[in-house]
């Protein structure tokens, strides 16, 4: 076949530009992305022989073989995993079908990957690290069980091309050959390729070898040395999750967390335990301290590992955890489990849902731990994650008072940037406070302004700040803590001072005609109209019903093209602003008056303001804004 000579697409293109021209401290990586995109290739082929003997194609073991050539000034990794056809190859190294791909080329340019160039890895982009140090790539690969005549080769210089064409591959797997930069010649040393394997990869299950040169005795004439080559193994090759806990070094752990996660930060906390008993598996998990660039996307692949007895079955097994802990990376190796388990054999897994359980207690009593007992580093992981962890207190019912101790929150008595949790907040509660009270606003500030908090503020009651779009649907959910009911400021009727009482009702009395008036008025646009127990200083508000969808969660859905029922708020008005009593006089005098009903329009249109909505005709509204500013000049 001829060679076919085809263009990146436009996002590699970017890419691979960004990396060739910009300079990085730790260019050592592309040899750690390699050798883990190798093993990865090891593990798909090793899965796939436990059901057709075929793919070892009379090869005894899995090995990735590193060839150093310096006469050539080619630096090899070599695999014997499951290899690519040539749509696959085209496909895999010609495009990057990854959703983040945009927030990683954004990264390069404020050049964040300067100083952290692991994040390579963390948008999987690991292959084309490759051109840091080389300035051309080639890639011969067959893939497994296929005939020797399919190989394919694949060719870049990275110039924005790559060439495509067939070859002949006598064995299975990928090479991945890199013709060095004249200035990057190091790396073929033995001393720093030993020393990089030595430093991210020595955790690889898979031997990684390479042919090294040794003088030994002369067979044939005593006294003399000869230079042999030897093929050795690189790599300790143990299952770190396997080892004890005390033969581990931070270093080692950290270096997995790596491998395992594409994150370059060091984990918040490592969680390595043992399970016997029921059911025998060994885990090691990792809380991250930052938060995945993809995490909210909907292709974000959640879950550790799964190996049976060390033969890695799945990348992500989500069963394994709980969708709220999705943040959560590592290995599960179970020796309970079948070794052709199925997704669909999972999800009806006795012994998948125990070890499910005992992660997710593992991961909670650690947060728990981290929160009692290093506040500033859970803080930090709250900060990253918190929106995710709260998602558990509407999934899982019988952890949700476990989960509502791990709870931040912000609130009207502390200061910007700290936050309370809500057993501060019950300890904390006057006599004569019934509830817990929150709003939920789309900034500090914005909360701290509200009307609907007049009220409280005056009281002394404290109010949580809620700042996630989610936080409606949450604290519906968890509904009460330590038998206080969790009320919204911005729902139901507020009775916060029973001494009020009278007053309220001779309030009622007195406007009960002007209120008629307005709730005919208003008819079509609201629900009720009623007097307030929320408000001080501002003149009226709209509320909705106590199990209703709260506005700002109204507004995200709306936003996001979905349709929502027709919701009717319940204009609450102040009974002790100066404006009612200004509206009863003109009442009093004229009953059907133009100035009144012109009043009650405006009303309604500062509480659709106040709320965050506009008025239905904002042209009508600044107009009669405008007559009444004029009319007041005219009177001074």
């Amino acid at each position: 076949m001829t060679k076919e000579n085809l263009e990146f697409k436009t996002e590699v293109k970017q890419l691979l530009d960004l990396m060739i021209h910009s300079l990085y401290s730790h260019k050592e990586i592309f040899l750690r992305e390699l050798i883990s995109n190798a093993s990865d290739a090891i593990d798909k082929a090793r899965y796939e022989s436990l059901t057709n003997s075929s793919i070892m194609e009379n090869e005894k073991e899995w090995k990735i073989k590193l060839t150093a050539d310096k006469e050539a000034g080619t630096l090899t990794v070599s695999d014997n995993g499951i290899g690519m056809t040539k749509d696959e190859i085209t496909k895999a190294l010609g495009t990057i079908a990854h959703s983040g791909t945009k927030d990683f080329l954004a990264a390069l340019q404020k050049k964040e990957a300067k100083d952290n160039p692991e994040l390579i890895g963390q948008f999987g982009v690991g292959f084309y690290s490759s051109f840091m140090v080389a300035d051309r790539v080639t890639v011969i690969s067959r893939k497994a069980g296929q005939d020797r005549k399919d190989g394919v080769k694949w060719e870049s210089s990275g110039d924005g091309f790559f060439t495509v064409e067939d070859v002949e591959k006598e064995k299975k797997g990928t090479d991945v050959i890199l013709h060095l930069k004249e200035d990057e010649k190091k790396y073929l040393e033995e001393w720093e390729i030993r020393s990089i394997v030595s430093k991210y990869s020595d955790y690889i299950e898979h031997p990684v070898v390479m042919d090294v040169e040794r003088e030994k005795d002369s067979e044939l004439k005593k006294g003399e040395k000869v230079k042999l080559k030897e093929e050795e193994i690189l790599n300790s090759q143990k299952a770190i999750w396997l080892k004890d806990k005390s033969g581990i070094s931070e270093n080692e752990y950290n270096e997995f967390y790596r491998h395992v996660s594409h994150d370059f930060t060091d984990p918040a906390r490592v969680i390595h335990f043992k399970a016997e008993g029921t059911s025998e598996f060994s885990a090691l998990i990792y809380i991250p301290s930052r938060a995945p660039h993809d995490i909210y996307y909907k292709d974000y692949r959640i879950g550790p590992r799964l190996y049976v007895k060390r033969v890695q079955i799945m990348d992500h097994c989500e069963e394994l955890i709980p969708v709220y802990l999705r943040f959560i990376k590592g290995v599960v190796d179970s020796s309970d489990l079948p070794l052709n388990i199925s997704r669909e054999m999972l999800q009806s897994d006795r012994q998948i849902d125990i070890i499910n359980k005992n992660i997710t207690k593992k991961v909670l009593d650690t947060l728990e731990d981290m929160k009692k007992n290093e506040y500033d580093k859970y803080l930090s992981f709250y900060k990253e994650f918190g929106r995710i962890l709260k998602e558990g207190i509407h999934f899982d019912f019988s952890r949700k008072e476990k989960l509502a101790d791990l709870l931040l929150f912000e609130s009207t008595k502390k200061s910007p940037g700290e936050y309370t949790t809500l057993q501060d907040y019950v300890d904390r509660m006057p006599e004569g406070q019934e509830a817990i009270y929150y709003i939920i606003a789309g900034s500090r500030e914005e909360a701290a302004g509200s009307p609907y908090i007049e009220k409280f503020r005056e009281k002394g009651y404290e109010v949580l700040i809620m700042l996630d779009e989610v936080d409606d649907v949450i604290m519906n959910s968890l509904n009460e803590y330590k038998g206080k009911k969790i009320k919204s400021v911005v729902k139901g009727d507020i009775k916060l001072d029973e001494s009020e009482k009278a007053e309220k009702k001779k309030a009622e009395k007195k406007f009960k005609e002007l209120i008629e008036l307005i709730r005919f008025q208003l008819k079509d646009e609201v629900k009720d109209v009623r007097l307030s127990g929320r408000l001080k200083d501002t003149a009226c508000c709209l509320v909705a019903e106590e199990g209703a969808m709260d506005p700002h969660m109204e507004k995200l859905l709306q936003s996001m093209g979905q349709s929502i029922p027709e919701n009717k708020r319940i204009l609450e008005i102040n009974p002790g602003h100066p404006l009612f009593e200004a509206m009863q006089a003109v009442f009093e005098k004229e009953p059907k008056s133009l100035m009144l009903e012109e009043y009650i329009k405006l009303l309604y249109d500062q509480a659709l303001l106040l709320e965050g909505s506009k008025p239905k005709d904002p042209a009508a509204f600044a107009g009669a804004v405008t007559k009444l500013m004029v009319k007041e000049a005219q009177k001074a």
